[in-house]
């Protein structure tokens, strides 16, 4: 193997050297999927499952990706992650998705051999005819995998020598902390097979350039929130209010463009949330359009946050959150995991790759829900083709782009992506951190370089460190 300084002065194939220019064969070559498959996804924290569908003493979910298969069990003592293999020849233990072994165990199906959900065996079919050493008890228990519990997701690791995930994530542990994403339930779950590399899939979601031509109608409700964002240059400053507009007429439109949000990907703006902001319509405001808009605003966060409250909901102090831990509306947790928090609730990606040109997308509406309310436990993704009109509104025109711009990537003489070094950075940034894992960089620098990309959705290319 070549050495890691060695590695770093030579380079390798596809590798950026201008931030802002994405090679394209990234998102197709063999080889580089090759290396993304052997160097970057056996030392990163991967979101396994959530914590409420191992409930019960004896609940087990399987997560597989890239050929490795892990079983996340609850045990009396919390919850434990095995890699899913007989230790006689290798046989996964599970059959089906999920289900709840206490008492009986794992059983392999192939020879009968049994394990306990701690791990343990307590079976072997013809024990005297195994060699004593073949059958020692330590040597004889479930591979343990990595867990670490965050933002009520188990995330599991293949790198027992890589920092933890807490570390991974720094500052934005806290504000999803603040947030109760811990107490969140997941409402529904959709799932797709997309004709994309994954990092295509993923880059879709890092910056909201996009919405004016790809979701129409949420740049024609509030087009002055938009063209502020990213079709005028204001320097990042101002306040959305139309001026041709009345003040009440401008509260209209945001409600309205909630509705939209809504509509097009529930826990992106739960419903109830719209339902609070519709009563504030006709409040009484400073003169000031500046100051008026921003004091609505500040009072959806706290009206919103006492009627979750007086549901029973624990529903966090939105206002005090925006000015102590805040979060963006869009977070990136590396390599493959996506919130998206507004108000009371979120939305949550997770995109998983097939193969150079293929990937799995699943996503989640997330919100609070009174003690003893909570829904049924959403064990699977409803899955669908990926141009299905069952889709939420929002994705739906998303993937109506993935795939042509997978085929786009093969152009004769389209050999970059070309990025905006101001609006497209997270886009940069986090492609340079899975070069980072290639070139072998230290566990230490990849992990201060990966907790910049909290808060980088619609942000700059920044300096890693490497």
């Amino acid at each position: 193997m070549v050495e890691a300084a060695e590695m770093t002065r030579a380079g390798f194939p596809l590798e950026i050297s201008d931030p802002e220019r994405i090679p394209t064969a990234r998102y197709y070559d063999a080889d580089f999927y090759r290396r993304e498959c052997e160097e970057l996804w056996p030392h990163v924290w991967q979101m396994a499952c959530r914590v409420e569908q191992v409930p019960e003493v004896g609940d087990w979910i399987e997560y597989s990706n890239l050929g490795k298969s892990v079983i996340i069990v609850r045990t009396k003592d919390g919850i434990s992650a095995y890699h899913n293999a007989c230790r006689h020849r290798g046989v996964p233990l599970t059959e089906g998705s999920h289900g709840n072994c206490k008492g009986k165990g794992f059983i392999c199906p192939f020879h009968g051999w049994r394990w306990n959900i701690e791990g343990k065996n307590t079976f072997v079919y013809g024990r005297h005819m195994f060699s004593e050493h073949q059958l020692d008890e330590q040597d004889l228990a479930l591979r343990p995998c990595r867990t670490e519990i965050e933002m009520g997701c188990v995330f599991i690791n293949f790198d027992d020598d890589a920092p933890s995930l807490r570390e991974q994530l720094g500052p934005l542990a806290v504000g999803l902390d603040a947030y109760n994403a811990d107490k969140m339930r997941a409402e529904w779950c959709f799932g797709t097979v997309l004709p994309a590399n994954w990092k295509v899939a993923m880059e879709a979601f890092m910056e909201g350039y996009h919405v004016m031509r790809t979701h129409p109608q949420l740049q024609q409700k509030v087009p002055i929130l938009y063209n502020m964002m990213y079709g005028m240059d204001t320097g990042g400053i101002g306040v959305p209010i139309n001026p041709n507009r009345s003040m009440k007429e401008n509260i209209v439109d945001q409600v309205d463009h909630m509705q939209l949000l809504s509509e097009g990907m529930a826990g992106m703006c739960h419903a109830k949330d719209v339902a609070v902001a519709r009563t504030l319509i006709d409040v009484e405001l400073p003169e000031d359009p500046q100051q008026a808009i921003m004091h609505w605003f500040g009072m959806v966060n706290h009206c919103v946050t006492q009627a979750g409250q007086a549901r029973g909901e624990p529903t966090p102090d939105l206002n005090r959150l925006a000015v102590e831990t805040p979060v963006k509306s869009v977070e990136f947790i590396f390599p493959n995991y996506f919130l998206l928090p507004f108000l009371s609730s979120m939305a949550a990606y997770r995109i998983r790759p097939l193969g150079p040109e293929s990937c799995m997308f699943e996503l989640w509406s997330l919100t609070h829900f009174p003690e003893g309310q909570e829904p049924p436990v959403v064990m699977e993704p409803v899955m669908l083709p990926y141009d299905s009109d069952q889709f939420p509104m929002i994705p739906r025109q998303d993937y109506s782009n993935i795939p042509l711009q997978q085929k786009g990537l093969h152009a004769e003489g389209f050999d970059f992506m070309r990025l905006s070094k101001v609006i497209e950075g997270l886009i940069s940034n986090y492609q340079r951190i899975i070069d980072g894992y290639i070139r072998h960089e230290p566990m230490d620098k990849l992990s201060a370089a990966t907790q910049k990309l909290a808060g980088n959705f619609d942000g700059p290319v920044l300096d890693l460190g490497f």
